[in-house]
């Protein structure tokens, strides 16, 4: 009998994800049609594995119950605007840097759909599986295949890992360690592919091949989820502001981007929501 749990944190029932497009970048799929196939790849290919249902929906109004999924400039815009932290008023929040997505060569809706994966199973990133060796793995569901992808509806998505990855015993012959079948073995990669370990209290990455690793030392790491399983002083973060400066910054943002729609042409949307911007 399959058993479907509920994701949650702090709270019982199943989740709700606010998706907030506060990004003035091009996502490069429409934001309507991208949480659509986010939801269908979530239900069809991740949920069957790991069983937490959620649900995507998109809002300029995230109710305070809900989890938030917002797409921003860059790690500077998420500060300003008072997401600095990996929750906000309690609930937890995953950020897509768009700008920062788009420098660094990567497609904005395969970093959604890790980011996505990552949430539903680890949100406030703080869990670990413990090897065989005592080096202890985050329990993330993309990085070790981050580089590798499969099309839903001919939008790219990310490759992600089994419950049998994070497992430091011997599997039967056929055991699936990651959705697409690269990986052959519990706690290891692809050549595009990191992880971050913990000894001892010491947290570091460790990549699948040099030039993966090169192409992560160039990147802007600030306030990415894996930064808040750092020591205080060792993370990349973003200074916090107020919280009326914050306020005063999202509603000029708001009205910016509102301007902004109004300027192209879109259906009619309910007042919560921006019309379609690309």
């Amino acid at each position: 009998m399959n058993i479907v749990r509920s994701a949650q944190v702090g709270q019982g029932g199943p989740v709700r994800i606010a998706c907030m497009d506060l990004s003035k970048a091009d996502l490069g799929v429409p934001f309507d049609k991208l949480t659509a196939t986010l939801q269908k790849c979530y239900d069809e290919f991740f949920l069957p594995i790991w069983g937490y249902p959620v649900t995507l929906y998109n809002t300029t109004k995230p109710q305070p119950s809900d989890w938030r999924f917002v797409y921003f400039d860059n790690a500077d815009t998420a500060g300003a605007l008072g997401y600095h932290d990996i929750t906000k008023n309690g609930q937890p929040v995953s950020k897509i840097f768009v700008e920062t997505t788009i420098a660094a060569g990567e497609v904005v809706s395969v970093t959604a759909c890790h980011e996505l994966f990552e949430m539903a199973i680890d949100p406030v990133a703080n869990l670990w599986a413990q090897g065989g060796d005592r080096t202890e793995y985050a329990y993330e569901m993309c990085d070790p295949v981050e580089e590798d992808t499969f099309l839903v509806d001919g939008i790219e998505m990310s490759n992600f890992v089994h419950p049998a990855w994070f497992e430091p015993f011997k599997h039967p012959p056929g055991t699936k360690f990651d959705h697409l079948g690269l990986l052959k073995r519990q706690f290891s990669m692809t050549k595009g592919g990191y992880m971050i370990t913990m000894k001892a209290g010491k947290v570091k990455e460790v990549f699948g091949s040099k030039a993966k690793e090169k192409r992560f030392k160039q990147e802007d790491r600030r306030c990415h989820r894996s930064e808040y399983r750092k020591p205080l002083k060792q993370a990349q973060l973003v200074k916090p502001v107020s919280e009326k400066t914050a306020e005063k910054n999202m509603k000029a943002l708001l009205r910016e981007l509102q301007f902004t729609a109004d300027a192209l042409p879109g259906e009619p949307v309910t007042d919560d929501r921006l019309p379609p911007r690309r």
